[in-house]
Protein backbone atom coordinates (compact mmCIF):
# COMPACT_ATOMS: atom_id res chain seq x y z
CA UNK A 1 0.00 0.00 0.00
CA UNK A 2 1.14 3.58 -0.65
CA UNK A 3 1.57 5.88 2.35
CA UNK A 4 -1.03 8.59 2.78
CA UNK A 5 0.07 12.18 1.95
CA UNK A 6 0.38 12.97 5.64
CA UNK A 7 2.71 10.04 6.14
CA UNK A 8 4.84 11.06 3.19
CA UNK A 9 4.98 14.66 4.48
CA UNK A 10 6.12 13.45 7.87
CA UNK A 11 8.81 11.33 6.19
CA UNK A 12 10.11 14.29 4.22
CA UNK A 13 10.13 16.44 7.36
CA UNK A 14 12.04 13.75 9.29
CA UNK A 15 14.43 13.21 6.42
CA UNK A 16 15.02 16.96 6.12
CA UNK A 17 15.73 17.29 9.80
CA UNK A 18 18.32 14.53 9.47
CA UNK A 19 20.03 16.17 6.49
CA UNK A 20 19.37 15.35 2.86
CA UNK A 21 16.66 12.83 2.01
CA UNK A 22 18.11 9.62 0.52
CA UNK A 23 17.41 8.85 -3.10
CA UNK A 24 14.63 6.37 -3.99
CA UNK A 25 15.83 2.80 -3.45
CA UNK A 26 19.06 3.95 -1.73
CA UNK A 27 20.12 2.38 1.55
CA UNK A 28 19.06 4.03 4.80
CA UNK A 29 16.27 6.52 5.13
CA UNK A 30 13.80 4.03 6.52
CA UNK A 31 10.86 5.18 8.59
CA UNK A 32 8.40 3.41 10.84
CA UNK A 33 4.77 4.50 10.85
CA UNK A 34 1.62 3.39 12.60
CA UNK A 35 -1.80 4.70 13.51
CA UNK A 36 -1.99 5.63 17.17
CA UNK A 37 -5.08 4.83 19.30
CA UNK A 38 -6.75 8.01 18.04
CA UNK A 39 -6.17 7.02 14.39
CA UNK A 40 -3.43 9.57 13.69
CA UNK A 41 -0.26 8.51 11.90
CA UNK A 42 2.92 8.54 13.92
CA UNK A 43 6.27 8.10 12.15
CA UNK A 44 9.90 8.06 13.13
CA UNK A 45 13.30 6.86 11.93
CA UNK A 46 13.10 4.49 14.90
CA UNK A 47 9.90 2.80 16.00
CA UNK A 48 7.85 5.41 17.88
CA UNK A 49 6.70 4.63 21.39
CA UNK A 50 3.07 4.89 20.21
CA UNK A 51 3.69 1.98 17.82
CA UNK A 52 4.75 -0.47 20.53
CA UNK A 53 2.29 -3.33 20.67
CA UNK A 54 0.60 -2.18 17.45
CA UNK A 55 0.91 -3.04 13.79
CA UNK A 56 3.20 -0.74 11.82
CA UNK A 57 4.77 -0.23 8.41
CA UNK A 58 8.38 0.13 7.45
CA UNK A 59 8.69 2.63 4.61
CA UNK A 60 11.43 3.93 2.37
CA UNK A 61 12.25 7.62 2.01
CA UNK A 62 9.87 7.78 -0.96
CA UNK A 63 6.93 6.80 1.25
CA UNK A 64 6.47 3.35 -0.25
CA UNK A 65 5.92 0.40 2.06
CA UNK A 66 8.91 -1.91 2.33
CA UNK A 67 7.16 -4.31 4.65
CA UNK A 68 4.18 -4.40 6.96
CA UNK A 69 4.35 -5.86 10.45
CA UNK A 70 1.11 -6.99 12.05
CA UNK A 71 0.16 -6.21 15.62
CA UNK A 72 1.13 -8.82 18.22
CA UNK A 73 -1.59 -11.43 18.71
CA UNK A 74 -3.78 -11.26 21.75
CA UNK A 75 -3.97 -14.23 24.10
CA UNK A 76 -7.29 -15.19 22.52
CA UNK A 77 -5.85 -14.95 19.01
CA UNK A 78 -2.82 -17.01 19.99
CA UNK A 79 -5.09 -19.67 21.48
CA UNK A 80 -7.24 -19.68 18.34
CA UNK A 81 -4.19 -19.96 16.10
CA UNK A 82 -2.78 -22.79 18.22
CA UNK A 83 -6.13 -24.60 18.02
CA UNK A 84 -6.24 -24.15 14.24
CA UNK A 85 -2.66 -25.42 13.87
CA UNK A 86 -3.47 -28.45 16.05
CA UNK A 87 -6.57 -29.15 13.97
CA UNK A 88 -4.50 -28.99 10.78
CA UNK A 89 -1.91 -31.30 12.36
CA UNK A 90 -4.57 -33.82 13.36
CA UNK A 91 -6.14 -33.63 9.90
CA UNK A 92 -2.75 -34.36 8.35
CA UNK A 93 -2.25 -37.35 10.65
CA UNK A 94 -5.71 -38.73 9.83
CA UNK A 95 -5.14 -38.16 6.11
CA UNK A 96 -1.81 -39.96 6.23
CA UNK A 97 -3.33 -42.85 8.20
CA UNK A 98 -6.17 -43.13 5.69
CA UNK A 99 -3.67 -43.21 2.84
CA UNK A 100 -1.82 -46.02 4.62
CA UNK A 101 -5.04 -47.99 5.11
CA UNK A 102 -6.01 -47.44 1.48
CA UNK A 103 -2.68 -48.79 0.31
CA UNK A 104 -3.03 -51.85 2.56
CA UNK A 105 -6.50 -52.40 1.11
CA UNK A 106 -5.21 -52.21 -2.47
CA UNK A 107 -2.34 -54.52 -1.60
CA UNK A 108 -4.75 -57.02 -0.03
CA UNK A 109 -7.42 -57.22 -2.73
CA UNK A 110 -7.19 -57.24 -6.50
CA UNK A 111 -10.93 -57.43 -7.19
CA UNK A 112 -14.38 -57.44 -5.61
CA UNK A 113 -14.52 -61.18 -6.21
CA UNK A 114 -11.47 -61.65 -3.99
CA UNK A 115 -13.13 -59.64 -1.23
CA UNK A 116 -16.15 -61.94 -1.35
CA UNK A 117 -13.94 -65.03 -1.46
CA UNK A 118 -12.07 -63.94 1.66
CA UNK A 119 -15.33 -62.96 3.35
CA UNK A 120 -16.77 -66.44 2.76
CA UNK A 121 -13.59 -68.11 4.00
CA UNK A 122 -13.52 -66.06 7.19
CA UNK A 123 -17.22 -66.63 7.89
CA UNK A 124 -16.90 -70.36 7.21
CA UNK A 125 -14.11 -70.60 9.78
CA UNK A 126 -16.21 -68.81 12.41
CA UNK A 127 -19.29 -70.93 11.67
CA UNK A 128 -17.17 -74.05 11.91
CA UNK A 129 -15.97 -72.94 15.33
CA UNK A 130 -19.59 -72.42 16.38
CA UNK A 131 -20.49 -75.87 15.13
CA UNK A 132 -17.58 -77.39 17.06
CA UNK A 133 -18.70 -75.63 20.24
CA UNK A 134 -22.28 -76.83 19.77
CA UNK A 135 -21.06 -80.38 19.24
CA UNK A 136 -18.92 -80.13 22.36
CA UNK A 137 -21.96 -78.95 24.36
CA UNK A 138 -23.91 -82.03 23.24
CA UNK A 139 -21.03 -84.25 24.38
CA UNK A 140 -20.78 -82.51 27.76
CA UNK A 141 -24.55 -82.70 28.27
CA UNK A 142 -24.44 -86.45 27.63
CA UNK A 143 -21.69 -86.80 30.24
CA UNK A 144 -23.55 -84.57 32.64
CA UNK A 145 -26.68 -86.74 32.26
CA UNK A 146 -24.72 -89.67 33.67
CA UNK A 147 -23.70 -87.64 36.71
CA UNK A 148 -27.29 -86.45 37.15
CA UNK A 149 -28.59 -90.02 37.00
CA UNK A 150 -26.08 -91.11 39.63
CA UNK A 151 -26.92 -88.09 41.79
CA UNK A 152 -30.54 -89.29 42.08
CA UNK A 153 -29.40 -92.09 44.34
CA UNK A 154 -28.08 -89.57 46.85
CA UNK A 155 -31.11 -87.39 47.49
CA UNK A 156 -31.27 -88.51 51.12
CA UNK A 157 -27.61 -89.19 51.80
CA UNK A 158 -24.26 -87.47 51.19
CA UNK A 159 -23.27 -87.33 47.53
CA UNK A 160 -19.79 -88.66 46.62
CA UNK A 161 -17.21 -86.00 45.83
CA UNK A 162 -16.55 -87.29 42.32
CA UNK A 163 -20.23 -86.87 41.39
CA UNK A 164 -20.31 -83.33 42.79
CA UNK A 165 -17.15 -82.51 40.89
CA UNK A 166 -18.51 -84.06 37.70
CA UNK A 167 -21.69 -81.97 37.91
CA UNK A 168 -19.74 -78.76 38.63
CA UNK A 169 -17.17 -79.39 35.89
CA UNK A 170 -19.72 -80.18 33.20
CA UNK A 171 -21.81 -77.15 34.12
CA UNK A 172 -18.72 -74.94 33.84
CA UNK A 173 -17.73 -76.45 30.49
CA UNK A 174 -21.21 -75.98 29.04
CA UNK A 175 -21.22 -72.31 30.05
CA UNK A 176 -17.72 -71.87 28.61
CA UNK A 177 -18.79 -73.30 25.26
CA UNK A 178 -21.92 -71.14 25.27
CA UNK A 179 -19.71 -68.11 25.85
CA UNK A 180 -17.53 -69.15 22.90
CA UNK A 181 -20.63 -69.42 20.69
CA UNK A 182 -21.80 -65.96 21.77
CA UNK A 183 -18.39 -64.46 21.00
CA UNK A 184 -18.21 -66.16 17.62
CA UNK A 185 -21.67 -64.94 16.69
CA UNK A 186 -20.48 -61.39 17.37
CA UNK A 187 -17.44 -62.15 15.21
CA UNK A 188 -19.80 -62.85 12.31
CA UNK A 189 -21.32 -59.38 12.65
CA UNK A 190 -17.86 -57.82 12.91
CA UNK A 191 -16.61 -59.63 9.81
CA UNK A 192 -19.67 -58.71 7.79
CA UNK A 193 -19.17 -55.05 8.70
CA UNK A 194 -15.45 -55.20 7.92
CA UNK A 195 -15.90 -56.74 4.47
CA UNK A 196 -18.80 -54.42 3.67
CA UNK A 197 -16.58 -51.43 4.49
CA UNK A 198 -13.63 -52.91 2.57
CA UNK A 199 -15.85 -53.48 -0.45
CA UNK A 200 -17.22 -49.92 -0.35
CA UNK A 201 -13.77 -48.35 0.07
CA UNK A 202 -12.29 -50.56 -2.65
CA UNK A 203 -14.99 -49.39 -5.07
CA UNK A 204 -14.33 -45.74 -4.13
CA UNK A 205 -10.62 -46.12 -4.76
CA UNK A 206 -11.22 -47.87 -8.08
CA UNK A 207 -13.51 -45.05 -9.23
CA UNK A 208 -10.88 -42.47 -8.28
CA UNK A 209 -8.28 -44.30 -10.34
CA UNK A 210 -10.59 -44.30 -13.37
CA UNK A 211 -11.11 -40.54 -13.03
Amino acid sequence: MRAEPFVFAVILTLAGSAGAAPADGAGGGKFYCCADPSGKYVCGDTLPQACYGRGYRELGANGRTIREIGAPLTAEQRARRAAEEEERRQDAILRKEQERKDQVLLDTYVSLEEIETLRKRALDEVRQAIGNAEQRIDEIKALRKKFEDEAEFYTTKPMPAEIKKGLADTEFEIKAQESIIETRQKDIETLQTKYDEDRKRFLDLQHRRVK
